[in-house]
């Protein structure tokens, strides 16, 4: 890959100025009192701020740049697509070309049986077409009671309507008052606790599970050996429809086309997002298997009554059409697999330290490091190791307990090396700044 030169205007807005712009996600507060960390232009694994300084991205911007930045042929792919047909709506008989050749090549890789597409905007969008997907199923299947959803502790599930009720992290729940009631949490490891949850709701009112192959932004959390087997069989024994979200974990990331591949089993829906186009334009979708399309594909008068304004957007798709040439051409699902082995041998040592806890890693080009209790009881903060690993050269993820890594699936072991070797010195200098 060859750098791309980008030229700047001279009112471009810089780090330093005072901007309109609201930062999602942050404490604005603090935010628009201090300088911007302006990304100028990427590569492959790297970044470079307005300074013309460089940075590992060392979480695949947020887990979804799976090729890596600046694939000239994706940019192509967009261009000759919107100098033909730069969109149009899918609503009724109406399709483009790029939708339906996306719809095809995912659904021929999907886990599931006669798979149809769903597409949307991006995964909350997706997640929360997959829930009404399945109380609509129930419904004209003459079960309007199965309204229920079950998720994990840890789930996350995107931040739309539906998908902030089924979010297994209550930090993101708070302040907006009542949510949707007929939702449930279960401990993310714990088949036990899963049916019990079944039984005391009640079968006849669940409509669905809902479960990430490996749990992403809520820490990394692989499935305990068997979980999603056991999973699979309690879904068809209470009659639930098992939805998988596969927003973070598809496209490579596990080292397979959606993640779940890796444990087994086939779901009645999938969630994808993120990887389907590495990022480069905002795209998501539902595969949902033949049976759960059969009474809107072949029974009259069942129209789905949901849909978005972009969904099959042709520009869109074709990017996702080009990334996923990249991902097959390369061969990315076997690198993530050594990509990912990598990553496990780095970050293991890292256990050692006194500020961590445990290292998840070693299912997935994904890693968590925790920090103990007792150094974010001392007042250490994962914000103070990420501003390490950033004034050295690393972009890290920080969550309330600890970091998580997430790569591009093409990062290179000496990359790999530096990002662990800057977040062992940033764990050393937080750890000697609080011990002084």
């Amino acid at each position: 890959m060859t750098e791309t030169v980008v030229s700047y205007a001279q009112n471009q807005p810089k780090a330093l100025e005072p901007s309109r712009y609201w930062h999602t996600f942050s404490d604005m507060n603090v935010v628009s009192k201090g300088p911007k960390f302006v990304v100028a232009r990427a590569e492959g694994a790297w970044l470079w701020d307005e300074a013309g300084d460089r940075f590992l991205d060392g979480t695949s911007s947020l887990w979804y740049c799976n090729v890596g930045h600046g694939r000239v042929e994706i940019a192509e792919a967009v261009y000759k697509q919107m100098t033909s047909l730069d969109a149009f709506a899918t609503y009724g008989d109406f399709a483009n070309v790029p939708a339906l050749a996306l719809s095809e090549r995912i659904g021929a890789h999907a886990p599931v049986a006669d798979a149809r597409v769903v597409l949307t905007c991006g995964g909350g969008e997706s997640i929360d077409s997959a829930a009404k997907i399945a109380r609509q199923y129930w419904s004209v299947r003459g079960r309007p009671e199965k309204v229920h959803f079950i998720t994990r502790t840890g789930g996350y599930h995107g931040l739309n309507g539906i998908g902030t009720s089924l979010i297994g992290m209550e930090r993101f729940q708070a302040g907006y008052g009542p949510l949707l009631a007929d939702t449930s949490v279960v401990p993310h490891d714990s088949l036990e606790a899963l049916e019990a949850e079944i039984l005391r709701i009640g079968p006849e009112n669940v409509a669905a599970f809902f479960a990430e192959p490996v749990i992403g932004s809520g820490g990394v959390h692989a499935p305990v050996d068997g979980y999603f087997a056991g999973v699979s069989e309690l879904c068809k024994q209470y009659g639930i429809l098992f939805i998988v979200d596969s927003v973070i974990c598809a496209f490579g990331r596990l080292g397979n086309w959606f993640g779940i591949e890796r444990f087994g089993v086939t779901p009645d829906m999938i969630v994808f997002a993120k990887g389907v186009s590495s990022g480069y334009l905002p795209l998501g979708g539902i595969v949902v298997s033949g049976e759960i399309a059969e009474p809107f594909w072949n029974e009259p008068g069942n129209p789905l009554h949901h849909g978005t304004t972009y969904a099959g957007h042709p520009t869109a798709c074709a990017a996702a059409l080009a990334n996923l040439d990249i991902l097959e051409r390369e061969d990315l699902f076997t690198v993530a697999l050594e990509v990912e082995a990598w990553l496990d041998y780095a970050l293991r040592p890292l256990a050692d330290h006194p500020l961590v806890r445990e290292v998840r890693s070693g299912t997935g080009v994904m890693a968590a490091v925790e920090f103990t209790p007792e150094a974010l009881a001392s007042g250490i903060t994962s914000a103070e190791v990420f501003t390490e690993c950033r004034a050295r050269g690393v972009v890290l993820r920080a969550v309330p307990t600890g970091l998580l890594v997430s790569p591009p699936l093409i990062t290179t072991w000496e990359q790999i090396d530096h990002l662990v070797s800057t977040l062992r010195y940033g764990l050393d200098a937080v750890a000697d700044r609080h011990s002084a």
